[in-house]
């Protein structure tokens, strides 16, 4: 049988990379929440990666376009590139929030209810902060406000 966690230096258990969280499994166990927090982490050094990819792009573009067409193709480009930015600096924050809750121990339960957030919700979207239902009626009353 193969072993499902590891020890790291300072012996906390952590989960491996083969690890999926189970219905059988104990909510929030100290394995879930170090699997979760291993798949933020490295969501957040991609996003960040990205981004400094990007940067270096626009650093190494400027100036280099040849005529007035091609500046505004650049430009168009650049302004999307640099929107799709924004949305992952926004990103950032809430996985830098669900890492927090991780740590206190409040990652994975609404924070409306304090119920459980179902494990196939957390998988789809790590950062989750409300369960499906409380989700619908958040959505629900937005769509009500907004029609006034």
């Amino acid at each position: 049988m193969a072993e499902k966690k590891r020890k790291r230096n300072n012996g906390a258990v952590v989960a491996r990379r083969s690890y999926r969280p189970a219905k059988g499994d104990e909510f929030m166990s100290v394995v879930q929440r170090e699997y979760f927090r291993q798949r933020l982490l490295r969501w957040r050094a991609d996003i960040i990666e990205d981004s400094s990819q990007t940067l270096a792009n626009l650093q190494e573009q400027t100036g280099r376009e040849a005529d007035s067409a091609d500046r505004a193709s650049i430009e168009s480009e650049r302004l999307v590139e640099l929107r799709a930015r924004d949305r992952e600096r926004k990103l950032l924050n809430k996985i830098d929030s669900a890492l927090r809750r991780i740590e206190d121990g409040k990652y994975g339960y609404c924070e409306e209810t304090g119920d459980p957030i179902s494990l196939a919700r957390l998988e789809a979207r790590p950062i989750a902060t409300l369960s499906i239902h409380a989700q619908e009626r958040h959505e629900h009353m937005e769509k009500t406000h907004r029609a006034d």
